[in-house]
């Protein structure tokens, strides 16, 4: 029960990573709003530079703690925090296609952590 709860936080801290990483799209965009240089235009490019430390370090915590593939698989939801962001800040439209797009590659992570749980497993038996 120990290690699930280990391997549940290891996953909690890879997306709440993977969503501070996705802000740097949404902070960029804002910059480009303002005049190069200018306090705000700063202010949204430090937000970057600092999100993509924060991202960096944590990743390198993930990956010690998780196989790199399954990690780097996960990278993947940043599609859906893109679809959330720019709902949330830019009034883009939520369509059924990016439902559905969202959907499939939640799916498609889901499927790959299974297949990589069975192979592991069919490892440690021979």
């Amino acid at each position: 029960m120990k290690n699930v709860s280990k391997k549940a936080k290891v996953m909690l801290l890879l997306h709440l990573l993977l969503a501070i990483y996705s802000l740097n799209g949404i902070f960029s965009k804002l910059a480009s709003n303002y005049p190069f240089l200018s306090i705000r235009f700063i202010l949204c490019y430090g937000t970057v530079l600092v999100a993509l430390a924060v991202y960096a370090l944590g990743w390198q915590q993930v990956i010690k703690r998780m196989p790199l593939t399954l990690a780097f698989a996960n990278k993947a939801v940043t599609i859906v925090w893109g679809i959330i962001w720019g709902y949330l800040f830019f009034g883009e439209k939520v369509t059924p296609n990016r439902i559905i797009g969202a959907l499939l590659v939640i799916i498609g992570i889901i499927l790959y952590a299974f297949a990589d749980k069975d192979s592991k497993e069919e490892e440690a038996h021979e």
